[in-house]
């Protein structure tokens, strides 16, 4: 039953000409019905009064006649009045027309016996009442049911008049059978009932024709803009004839038909970026190392040269560093857009691919006056990653951390859970301002241009780090405010292939304020392609960036942000994300 109940549920939410046909049976039924029930109710009434007329007439030409016959007795005791009375019901029975067969006359005298014809007993259906209205000289009627001829119950229309005599007054009674007037109305309630019957089914037929001409253009139009979605953009709708679904037809053809110029205009833009951004990338190869090993040969004898020389040489050496780390960069980026870029996934320890990250920017973290923390499980935390990949997030992460970090530790934490492994890297340096966690991840963006970079990185560190944590299905999102500082939390699965569905550790901190939480926004970015569609049965996040106040009143589909902070999801992750200073 409940299977059944879903499944129209569905149909009815999925089918505008369900919905239309439905709607419209309901509506003229009620409208059919109404009408039917008036004029039933009204054929009843005229054939009730129409047989109530006639038996008026009736009675009215019986009391006149039954009123000379008796005028020539003037007691009761005359010995004929009974063959008298006996003699007038027989002829007012016997002169009944043919449709009014079966109607009993009866003549009541008191002190004589009453007279009926045919010799039926009427004591059951004569009521007191109705005696009591005749003897006081009124002419009433009433309807009753009796049996009178042994054939079953039968409503009869029972009509009394007083008649005056020289003796005193006579009661006349006509019982009358309604038996064919009945059959008269109930014969007309059921045409008016099959016709109103017939009318409502053809105004179904009728809907659901009328709408079937409307909907299956729609219906064609969806299924073609599918096939568009799907990459088929050669798909276009067949256009008959000039009326209004003709021009929607045409109109989408049309649109359609730029779409598809727009998009191949597109690829080709794209396409011809992408190799001219590689092979410059390559070109740029021969003489990048023609002019390093120029430059290592000075670097090599700076000591030689005069300060200033020697200045210039470290600056042309550090310099062409960077710019071969630019052309890395760009070539890994290249690949990205070009889908080259394969996973190579192995079970990893991450613990030690932590601590590797950690100890090789110890260096830089010196420099810059920054301690480097690290909070990781006692026992190795296994993962389907790419080592090489995972190990270059974090120290773009960790490297961030540290030239952001304004001199304030920067913590590390790893934690895992049955199915997924996270690792955050939190810093208390300026922070994010709003509006920013959504940028931090574009190519070459700055929080701010005019700072100096003291580790000389590229600018496509983070998207490069977004690229690889999606090819992992994998999530990388940023939380900062103001002041406050900035916390990075790259999520991937334990095992490589499965969706992520929550993280072991939260986004926000722990030590963040309540009064900076109330207003946080954050990132959430895109999955890799067969992640989460963004639908309401995903409680993966979606693809496109979410603030709170965009609906994102959850994280991941995690509690709100307030009841994360007060309320962690366990004592182990309460444990896991503690930072202490």
């Amino acid at each position: 039953m409940a299977r059944a109940a879903s499944a129209l549920h569905r149909t009815w939410r999925r089918s505008l000409q369900v919905r239309v046909v439905t709607i419209t049976l309901v509506a003229s039924s009620l409208l059919v019905g109404g009408f039917a029930y008036l004029v039933a109710d009204n054929i009843t009434e005229i054939v009730l009064d129409n047989a109530t007329t006639d038996v008026k007439t009736r009675l009215d030409d019986g009391q006149e006649y039954a009123s000379e016959q008796l005028s020539n007795h003037t007691t009761v005791a005359e010995q004929g009045l009974r063959a008298t009375l006996e003699n007038t019901v027989n002829y007012l029975a016997g002169g009944d027309p043919a449709q009014l067969g079966g109607v009993v006359v009866s003549l009541r005298v008191t002190g004589v016996a009453p007279a009926t014809s045919p010799q039926v007993d009427v004591s059951g259906i004569l009521t007191p009442g109705l005696e009591n209205a005749v003897k006081s000289g009124d002419i009433a009627h009433q309807f009753r049911t009796g049996d009178l001829f042994d054939k079953g119950p039968t409503k009869y229309l029972v009509y009394g008049s007083p008649v005056p005599t020289q003796f005193g007054q006579v009661e006349l009674y006509y019982f009358v059978p309604l038996t064919r007037w009945d059959q008269i109305a109930d014969g007309s309630r059921a045409t008016v009932l099959a016709t109103g019957f017939a009318l409502v089914v053809l105004l179904g037929l009728l809907s659901g024709l009328v709408t079937r001409l409307v909907v299956n253009p729609v219906r064609v139009a969806a299924r073609t803009a599918q096939r568009l979605s799907a990459g088929l953009l050669d798909q276009r709708m067949v256009v008959n004839g000039e009326d209004d679904l003709a021009m929607l037809a045409s109109s989408f053809n049309q649109m359609a038909t730029n779409l598809q110029r727009q998009i191949v205009r597109l690829e080709e833009m794209s396409r011809l970026q992408r190799r001219f951004t590689s092979d410059v990338s390559h070109e740029l190869r021969t003489p990048l190392t023609t002019v390093r090993m120029a430059a290592d040969l000075i670097y090599a004898e700076r000591d030689e040269f005069d300060p200033a020389v020697t200045r210039t040489a470290e600056l042309l050496h550090a310099e062409l560093d960077r710019f071969e780390d630019l052309l890395t960069d760009l070539l890994e980026i290249s690949r990205f857009d070009a889908g080259f870029a394969m996973l190579d996934a192995e079970p990893t320890d991450l613990v030690p691919v932590v601590h590797r990250v950690v100890d090789r920017l110890e260096s830089l973290a010196s420099r810059c006056g920054t301690p480097l923390r690290v909070t990781v499980p006692e026992t190795p935390v296994i993962a389907e990653v790419d080592p090489r990949r995972v190990e270059r997030i974090l120290r773009n992460l960790v490297g961030n951390a540290v030239e952001h970090g304004a001199g304030k530790p920067v913590v590390v934490v790893l934690a895992a859970d049955e199915t997924a492994v996270a690792i955050t890297v939190r810093d208390h340096g300026v922070g994010l301002k709003p509006g920013e966690e959504k940028l931090v991840f574009n190519r070459f963006w700055r929080a701010d241009p005019s700072r100096a970079r003291q580790t000389g990185g590229t600018g496509l560190g983070l998207s490069i780090s977004l690229e690889d944590a999606r090819l992992h299905g994998g999530w990388l999102e940023a939380w900062g405010a103001p002041g406050e500082g900035a916390q990075f939390r790259l999520t991937l699965p334990a095992r490589a292939g499965d969706r992520l569905t929550s993280s072991p550790l939260r986004l926000v901190p722990p030590d963040a304020p309540l009064a900076i939480t109330d207003g946080l926004s954050w990132t959430v970015p895109a999955p890799p392609d067969g992640g989460t569609d963004g639908s309401a049965d995903d409680p993966e996040p979606s693809p496109s960036p979410v603030a709170p106040d965009e609906g994102a009143g959850a994280e991941q589909g995690v509690e709100p942000v307030r009841d994360r902070l007060a309320n962690p999801r366990s004592p182990a992750e309460a444990e896991r994300s503690e930072v202490t200073g």
